[in-house]
């Protein structure tokens, strides 16, 4: 017999006023999830992953700054979000276990980097740009998306994204067409938000050695067995660099990693400890 799981829903206030909404589903030690780019509770891959790892941890799940149900306090800094985790590591009673994907990753591993309260750490292919696979994102792409978000171009921004990661015209046209379209615009001026986050590690150059050298908790880097060679690249190379870090391979995963894949490895490495 299953035994359903339930879900509270709460806000944490961050340290510049900033409420935080919040889920918290589960029993055990506690784990917040980070979204990526454009997703949040209603919309996104990590409702599924919180109730498949809610029978052994106290899974939070939340919309970060301008999205879904949290508010957004101008100007944006990347050590605001940071303050967001710092503040929901605090509902959660102190250290916790910690899972990025996407740029959700790079924010994450800045988090632990910044001496957050971070038990163990799990990041899911921070899309970091190290070598030529692919071209680097360029500065002037990013003053575009400042630019289409500023004059209240949001299609356009989601469209400029969309080129960024490499999802065929096609399918981009397709969008805005599809039921989610309403859910990607609302979120769409937060976009700049994650190339700040990214900061300068998607220009095609190596990961510097000096970087993200206070993270010492244990860390897991997970990538997909059929993600773009940019993206594994990237995902290896971090990997590499942080000396706490073990990396692993899910087979057949694409960077839209099933939960019911992921969900295992993350609850056996977060299980150790």
């Amino acid at each position: 017999m299953t035994t359903k799981t339930t879900k509270t829903t709460g806000t944490v206030t961050s340290q510049d006023g900033t409420r935080i909404a919040f889920d918290r589903v589960g029993e055990g030690p506690p784990l917040v999830l980070v979204d990526g780019a454009m997703c949040f509770r209603a919309s996104g891959p990590m409702a599924p992953i919180a109730e498949l790892l809610a029978k052994d941890f106290t899974v939070y799940t939340y919309d970060r700054r301008g999205r879904g149900g949290s508010g957004d306090t101008p100007p944006y800094a990347v050590e605001r979000e940071i303050e967001d985790i710092e503040a929901l590591l605090q509902e959660a009673g102190g250290p916790a276990h910690v899972f990025g994907i996407s740029s959700g990753a790079a924010l994450a591993l800045e988090a632990a980097d910044r001496g957050l309260a971070v038990r163990r750490l799990a990041l899911y292919e921070p899309p970091f740009v190290v070598d030529g696979s692919r071209e680097p994102v360029s500065a002037e792409l990013v003053r575009d998306l400042h630019r289409a978000v500023a004059e209240e171009r949001r299609g356009e921004a989601i469209r400029m994204f969309m080129k960024v990661v490499q999802v065929p015209a096609f399918a981009i046209f397709l969008m805005r067409f599809m039921p989610a379209w309403p859910k990607l615009k609302s979120v769409a001026h937060t976009l700049p938000y994650d190339f700040a986050v990214l900061g300068d590690v998607q220009g095609g150059k190596p990961l510097p050695p000096d970087r993200w050298t206070s993270v010492t908790a244990p860390v897991l880097v997970l990538d997909g067995g059929k993600s773009p060679a940019w993206l594994r690249g990237g995902t290896k190379a971090l990997a590499d660099l942080l000396p706490t870090a073990r990396y692993g391979t899910l087979p057949g995963q694409t960077h839209m990693v099933k939960a019911k894949v992921l969900a295992p490895a993350l609850a056996e490495f977060f299980g150790e400890g």
